[in-house]
């Protein structure tokens, strides 16, 4: 009963906050940051922030330092400027975005969001900006946050269009209660005229000089660019007021009870919070480098098992990577919260992650690429736009920069057409790829000698810019059919793959949200083929395919490719899932020892699977894994030197690779050879004539 009064006092003292709030915001006034803060503290304390499940007892050491240290940052940034409201993370919807007057559909106000990218052909029904249907004083772009929020800023862009240069150049800021009365920003007498952009592309911010209150805010474009249209990609920078009664935030709300370090992290400060962890789980953790980057920075990996820098017989190798791309950096962030939370659950007995990491050698590389994230972090997420850190420091996009294998084996093919026996597996890399004259990043190198060195069975790479999952073949066989389906022999088990991150993901299946650019990927369940999607040479995916075991797919974590680091964790709830899921999925299929009658692993033994033309190899100690879908397989093992064998393997529906072992006879052949290495490959004494006599003795006997 007592608990219940004072659950009573609390929601009556949020209510005459609020009603004080909202005399405050009725008067553009700024409720001040004492009183803000101090109703946020009530609302988070309410009992359903807590679960009791998640609550631990005694509290880690890891999560001591790190929430320590996120306290300190915290009350850092207390009086830091507001995040963004979320046009380009898709927070605020269609029907939030009003305009005057839009040039066509494909420029609505529905388009006028910041990064958004327009279709290859102009007058595209998803075009890059909105566009005013005239070029005069009158027009305006309207953002309705659905509930009082205190804005300090905007953020805008011209138009992304390959054919056309249209951007605003200047522009004054109204704001409204009501949608009726506008008062404009001003600096104590006189309205504010902002400066915008000089080009399309490079973000430009401008805060205002105090921060105002209200529910509607205008953007009124006041000069553009003379040879084009007026049209804006716009950021509004904001704080919601609080409002523990509203539909539409509370509808949407997603509140995360894992207790990590959600910010983002600079590369020293990477590294340290990799070394946090595996100082709290040194059992189960090694910190490694693969290389260095083009500036030198060590290219750092950690690996989670329970034996960790051992391969274990029978035990199979995955790996997430992330980074490629230096500004996509929502897929870093969350390898480092996944690294986190593993070690975290593992400690507190959680059974399906200690299975996981007792099970399977997991690898995480969160920064392919720390240049490119250097120049991302550097400049911030609102102002990073599309493109900045996204190659190397030398210029070179990794996720294109792998060797062309797909052409090698389909010339091949068309070479001795009508033969069956083609290999499409572990293709050699071609001898240009290794000259020093090839364009080759020390980073894709790093990459290529990592993927030769441990056996993966599986892999993702994280990266941005969109909602969806694809898999190979990345580039279609003819370069005249843009968007072909290429399918590879194992696309089935690509398909399924694919999916099981897509549909454990909060949004990516979800029919009824919004894209994030152009393509619609819910209509085809959140996965789609590369190659139908945009055709690429040289991709990770198709070179893991063709060159080692690995099944690669890329995994795009969301529209924005940098959001503002208040969004980490939602975006940890809506991926932590699918992370999860995935890695779980290297344990489908089969697997198996190649072994001499001696019980000797035998390495570089081809398995072979009846109809599917893509075979895998044995690991040093004459382990595999060959992941399928459910059914039953006519397998083959066969190695140099060895009798092959055949066997039939049947891959059920519940989790957990079937047991397919074989044992491998040695051939007379190899024998002879054998023997005659044995005496440094002299002839044996024995005359020929006298051989094939006693050989034809033995038959008539």
């Amino acid at each position: 009963m007592h608990a219940l009064t004072r659950g009573c006092c609390v929601a009556v003292l949020g209510l005459c906050l609020w009603g004080l709030v909202n005399l405050a915001g009725a008067a553009f006034g700024d409720p001040g940051e004492d009183h803000d803060y101090y109703l946020q503290e009530i609302i988070s304390r309410q009992p359903h922030y807590y679960p009791e499940e998640r609550r631990r007892s005694p509290e880690s050491p890891v999560e001591r330092r790190l929430k320590t240290e996120l306290k300190k940052d915290k009350e850092k940034r207390l009086g830091a400027e507001c995040p963004p409201l979320g046009l380009e993370a898709l927070r605020i919807d269609d029907f939030q975005l009003h305009a005057s007057t839009v040039k066509r559909y494909g420029l609505g106000a529905h388009r006028g969001r910041l990064n958004i990218q327009a279709g290859i052909f102009e007058d595209d029904f998803y075009d890059g900006a909105w566009c005013a249907g005239r070029n005069d004083y009158a027009q305006w772009f309207e953002v309705d946050a659905r509930r009082l929020t205190k804005f300090t800023g905007v953020v805008t862009q011209g138009r992304n269009s390959l054919w056309s240069s249209d951007w605003v150049t200047s522009y004054s800021v109204l704001l409204s209660n009501d949608s009726y009365s506008w008062v404009a920003v001003n600096n104590g007498s006189d309205d504010m005229v902002f400066k915008a952009n000089q080009e399309k592309e490079i973000p430009v911010l401008n805060e205002f000089p105090t921060p105002i209150v209200a529910r509607y805010i205008r953007i009124n474009p006041r000069s553009w660019y003379p040879d084009g249209d007026i049209c804006m990609r716009v950021e509004i920078l904001g704080c919601p007021m609080p409002d523990p009664n509203n539909y539409y935030r509370r509808r949407n709300e997603v509140t995360t009870t894992d207790d990590l370090d959600f910010r983002y992290h600079s590369y020293k400060e990477m590294r340290q919070l990799m070394k946090i962890v595996n100082e709290q789980c040194p059992n189960i953790t090694r910190i490694y480098n693969i290389g260095k980057s083009y500036q030198g920075m060590k290219l750092y990996a950690i690996e989670i098992s329970d034996n960790p820098g051992v391969h274990e017989v029978g035990e199979p190798e995955f790996h997430y990577s992330s980074g490629a791309h230096g500004n996509e950096v929502l897929g870093r962030e969350l390898l480092l919260l996944l690294m986190q939370f593993m070690c975290q659950e593992y400690l507190a007995g959680n059974p399906r992650i200690k299975h996981l990491v007792e099970e399977t050698r997991i690898h995480f590389l969160p920064s392919v690429n720390p240049d490119g994230y250097e120049k991302a972090y550097a400049v911030g997420s609102e102002l990073v736009g599309w493109s900045l850190g996204r190659w190397t420091h030398d210029g070179v996009d990794i996720m294109h920069n792998f060797p062309d294998l797909n052409s090698v084996l389909w010339e091949g093919e068309e070479r001795r057409r009508g033969y069956k026996n083609v290999n499409n597996h572990h293709l050699p890399i071609p001898e240009w790829y290794l000259s020093d004259n090839a364009t080759v990043a020390v980073e894709t190198r790093a990459v290529i000698a990592w993927m030769e060195k441990i056996p993966f069975v599986l892999g993702g790479n994280l990266q941005g810019g969109e909602l969806v999952v694809t898999y190979p073949f990345d580039m279609t066989r003819f370069s005249t059919k843009v968007h072909e389906y290429s399918a590879t022999p194992d696309d089935h088990v690509f398909r399924w793959l694919a999916f099981s991150y897509a549909s454990t993901h909060r949004l990516m299946t979800d029919a009824n949200r919004r894209v994030c650019h152009t393509d619609d990927f819910a209509k085809e369940d959140g996965t789609i083929n590369g190659a139908s999607w945009h055709t690429v040479a040289g991709s990770m995916n198709d070179f893991s395919y063709l060159h080692t075991n690995c099944f690669e797919i890329s995994i795009y974590v969301g529209c924005d490719k940098f959001p503002h680091e208040s969004e980490l964790p939602d975006q940890w709830e809506n991926n932590r899932e699918s992370l999860l899921v995935f890695m779980e999925q290297v344990h489908r299929g089969i697997k198996g020892i190649v072994q001499d009658p001696q019980g000797k692993g035998i390495p570089n033994a081809v398995i072979s699977v009846e109809g599917i033309n893509h075979d895998v190899t044995t690991a040093t100690n004459g382990d595999y894994w060959r992941l399928l879908n459910p059914g039953e397989y006519k397998v083959t093992a066969k190695a140099e030197g060895y009798s092959s064998a055949t066997r039939n393997c049947e891959v059920g529906y519940d989790m957990g690779a079937t047991e397919c072992h074989f044992v491998l006879t040695r051939t007379n052949l190899s024998r002879i050879k054998e023997i005659m290495e044995k005496f440094g490959k002299q002839p044996i004494n024995l005359s020929l004539k006298r051989f094939r006599r006693v050989r034809h003795r033995r038959r008539q006997l």
